[in-house]
């Protein structure tokens, strides 16, 4: 009989492949309409720093950089968002932006650029 693995072995496994872990990472983070829960936030950044920092990391930087977490979830501010952007790159990772999706329903002022005037 095939034996399965445990959840937390195969998510691990999947998530060390940088754009699995990327993607994983921004379902967490999106705004949905719900309230982001910041206990599953940390948990993603944790299983992602697990998966990564194997390839990025000696086991030593691994374990202070996992420690780091959370004192770093703990920041205010901008020096939360920069700070995460640094513990993300070591990781091989970088934060973005990108634009939100509009809704088809929503009337938009966005213009075609055969439209704008010259």
């Amino acid at each position: 009989m095939v034996k399965s693995l445990p959840y937390h072995d195969f998510l691990i496994s999947h998530l060390k492949d940088p754009a699995y872990a990327a993607g994983y990472l921004e379902t967490h983070l999106e705004d949905d309409g719900e309230e982001l829960d910041p206990r599953l936030i940390k948990l993603a950044l944790s299983h992602v720093a697990e998966a990564l920092s194997e390839q990025n990391m000696t086991p030593e930087e691994a374990k202070l950089h996992r420690e780091k977490l959370d004192e770093l979830l703990s920041q205010q501010g901008s020096e939360a968002i920069y700070n995460l952007g640094t513990w993300l790159n070591a990781l091989g990772l970088k934060l973005t932006v990108t634009v939100a999706e509009q809704p088809d329903n929503n009337i938009t002022n966005t213009v075609n650029s055969s439209e704008i005037p010259v």
